[in-house]
């Protein structure tokens, strides 16, 4: 077994008997800077986006960029502790605060102990959801000439059912699928959302006679909208160069593809930020409901706004797409199938929508993280500057980045730990530089130190950890035993 020269220095001890000063994974006690790392992480052309869409001066952008990165990872690691009980969260457009919804009073406390505002509600949210799923279930009773969509509002705890001209279409529908019309509200709405249908996120690319987007690259290639290809369809470049090849394609019912592309053409971890430089993309965190977001796209370059449902389900002429993310910022057709990120972090891509950006609108997008779990696909990322990480772990909860020079550790996620409130699995995969060696250490605070629990010590760059653990403070330890160089880490816990 391989001994760390350098371990015994890098542990950090705690004062035997103190409590970490943590709620909840992932969050807990972030490294010195890192809020401010969060927001100056963003292009100059996404900050600007922001300012021009969302009425934010360059400072107010990087603020809101750091704090939706704080309040989506606080929103994740309450989802999992409160179980049953959690009735969904956001970022109020009043206060900028973290709401989180609970069905208990008694969750209150733990809510408000990790920094977010408590509300007591009627509904889980696994209780909206499966309303929601009743839904689309029964899609197929329903037209876009009657309804143009439907989503979980957490924050009026019901499930929304956008009805075009009056009602009595969209009741007949609810009425139909059968679910509990109490937890249902029909909106009335003129949105007609359409898909847009007309290798570098953002970029251009063609198919016979249309353009897309394409979203991000992914090694092999890139994701982009499934309505934009089936699988066989052949793709040519922003130069009308040969491409690639749809190798994957769902739509209707999903709206995601991926496009594997031919030996001229390398897949980066950028998306273009159409003032003739790119944005590096860093991972794959999914941010929180009223989060501010930018998108990228061939025909309107960069648009923001903010996350106002998840999962959504929108009716197209062409039938229903479930699972999509409601976003309040415009899109035009041919940015189908472009990028949307949150600071560094990819967040999906572009399905469809209504209206445009002269008026403004509403556009869905299709998050990337589950078009990356069906097709096996790894995420090209950066760490913002020198050569990128490798990042060959996919279907994890969540993803860090960092860098680490020979015989030295670093600490994740954000040089910190977290807290597992119940027991369960730790999952960790480590993705480093090529000609290295490199170890990964789960470690589980015992009430005065930090011990290894778990190892992963081959003689490459990555590696792999199981480990079915008890309640408790946990961290993983990067450690070059030989080499330098920037890794991913990407992480799943209990």
């Amino acid at each position: 077994m391989k001994r760390r020269l350098a371990a015994a220095a890098a542990v950090i001890l705690l004062p035997a008997g103190v409590v970490p000063v943590v709620a909840l994974p992932a969050t807990a006690a972030p490294g010195n800077g890192s809020r401010s790392a969060v927001g100056a992480a963003a292009s100059p052309e996404m900050l600007a986006a922001m300012q021009r869409d969302l009425g934010l001066t360059a400072s107010e952008a990087k603020a809101r960029i750091a704090r939706d990165d704080k309040a989506s990872r606080t929103d994740a690691d309450l989802r999992k502790a409160l179980g049953r009980g959690y009735a969904g969260g956001w970022v109020s457009a009043e206060s900028g605060d973290l709401v989180v919804a609970v069905t208990d009073t008694a969750l209150t406390t733990r809510v408000t102990a990790a920094g977010a505002v408590a509300k007591v509600v009627a509904r889980s949210a696994a209780e909206l959801d499966a309303v929601k799923s009743g839904l689309d279930r029964a899609s197929a009773k329903v037209t876009s000439a009657t309804v143009a969509g439907w989503y979980v509002d957490v924050a009026s705890n019901t499930v929304v059912v956008l009805a075009k001209g009056d009602t009595a279409g969209a009741g007949s529908f609810v009425k139909a699928s059968g679910v509990d019309s109490s937890a249902v509200r029909l909106v009335p709405t003129t949105e007609s959302p359409v898909p847009y249908y007309d290798v570098r996120g953002g970029d251009a690319y063609y198919m016979g006679g249309g353009r897309c987007s394409v979203g991000f690259s992914v090694t092999g290639g890139f994701v982009t909208a499934g309505h934009c290809g089936t699988t066989g369809t052949a793709t040519q470049g922003f130069n009308q160069v040969s491409q690639g090849t749809f190798r994957g394609s769902s739509f209707p019912g999903n709206d995601y593809a991926w496009v594997q592309t031919n030996s001229n053409w390398t897949p980066q971890p950028w998306v273009n930020n159409y003032a003739g430089g790119n944005t590096t993309v860093a991972g794959s965190t999914e941010s929180a409901v009223g989060a501010s977001i930018c998108r990228s796209g061939s025909t309107t370059g960069w648009r923001c706004g903010t996350v106002q449902a998840k999962n959504s389900s929108v009716t197209y002429p062409q039938g229903t797409v479930s699972g999509l993310t409601r976003t309040n910022a415009c899109a035009e057709p041919g940015d189908s199938g472009g990028s949307w990120l949150s600071g560094q972090q990819a967040q999906g891509v572009t399905s469809g929508g209504s209206g445009n950006c002269s008026s403004g609108g509403t556009t869905y997008f299709q998050p990337v993280n589950e078009i990356l779990s069906v097709y096996g696909l790894t995420l090209r990322t950066g760490s913002g500057g020198g050569d990128p990480p490798p990042t060959g772990c996919t279907g994890y909860e969540a993803t860090y980045s960092g860098s680490v020079t020979s015989a030295n550790s670093q600490f994740q996620p954000n040089g910190s730990y977290y807290q597992s409130t119940v027991s369960g699995t730790h999952r960790g995969c480590l993705d480093g530089p090529s000609g290295v060696d490199f170890d990964l250490y789960l470690q589980k605070w015992n009430g005065s130190a930090w011990v290894d629990v778990a190892a992963g010590e081959s003689a490459s760059a990555d590696e792999t950890i199981t480990y079915n653990g008890t309640a408790g403070y946990y961290r993983y330890d990067v450690y070059a035993y030989s080499g330098s160089g920037s890794y991913s880490l990407a992480i799943t816990n209990p």
